[in-house]
């Protein structure tokens, strides 16, 4: 591991910064899929192709198809119905405040008449 982490901090589960499996827990696997979420996918909205978001997951964690559909499953990112494009859909408790500000001026960019 990469320094101390408290009981309740899902970095507890990553062994030199990567995830070997998820944690059987139900609270554990979805507070370390959060927290990789919003590693793999620092942008909310943000849409990036199947094999980017591969690409990143591979970095993260032994399993990255895995994590990618526990991050599916959990609601906490979205994909087209042909799979070619992911997003995160879902702040999370380790966003930065600025993420989150910078996702609602992209929606609000995106969306026609919102802006003078």
């Amino acid at each position: 591991m990469t320094g101390p982490t408290s009981v309740g901090d899902p970095r507890r589960f990553l062994r030199d910064g990567r995830l070997e499996s998820l944690p059987r827990r139900w609270r554990d696997k979805v507070a370390v899929t959060r927290y990789l979420a919003t590693l793999a996918l620092p942008e909310l909205l943000e849409p990036v192709t199947e094999r980017e978001l591969t690409d990143r997951l591979v970095e993260l964690a032994d399993d990255p198809v895995g994590l990618r559909r526990a991050m599916v499953d959990l609601g906490l990112v979205r994909r087209t119905r042909d799979g070619a494009e992911y997003w995160r859909t879902e702040r999370t408790e380790h966003d930065p405040d600025t993420a989150v500000e910078r996702a609602a001026d992209r929606l609000l960019d995106d969306t026609p008449g919102q802006r003078p």
